[in-house]
């Protein structure tokens, strides 16, 4: 399982000079096999997978940051905070069940961040019965 300690090599298409906006986080977290896109709060744009939220990206383009579920328990997320103390925070009503806030833009390197979608996607769906996991998924076990 990958920890904020570990970096894994990720592609992206975008350069150095550009970094991540909300609109390309968006497009990566719909590209999760089984993942639509919610507002299940005015304005507040969330990515599902079945009927379990893995991404809160907020209301519009100029939103900072998104949600995600970094760890298991909230010591394991709180590596993020270690790392990144700028960047990334508890995330509000969430936070104790390891869900952090991480800035876009700031010091997270893209890939990063990228890598911390896929995580907190994965960590949903291994939380999912076998019959909601969307066909496409890898099978990879998530455990809390």
């Amino acid at each position: 399982m990958w920890s904020c300690r570990t970096r894994r090599a990720t592609s992206s298409a975008l350069t150095d000079a550009r970094r991540l906006g909300r609109s390309e986080v968006l497009a990566h977290c719909l590209a999760r096999p089984g993942a639509w896109e919610d507002t299940p709060w005015e304005g507040d744009v969330v990515t599902k997978v079945h009927d379990k939220i893995f991404a809160f990206l907020g209301g519009e383009e100029g939103s900072a940051g998104v949600g995600l579920k970094c760890g298991a328990t909230r010591e394991e997320a709180d590596e993020w905070l270690a790392r990144f103390p700028a960047d990334a925070s508890i995330m509000a009503y969430l936070g104790r069940s390891g869900w952090n806030s991480l800035r876009l833009g700031g010091e997270i390197p893209d890939g990063e961040l990228l890598e911390a979608v896929d995580e907190s996607y994965a960590r949903v769906v291994g939380r999912l019965p076998r019959k909601h996991r969307p066909p496409g998924w890898d099978g990879a076990v998530v455990r809390p």
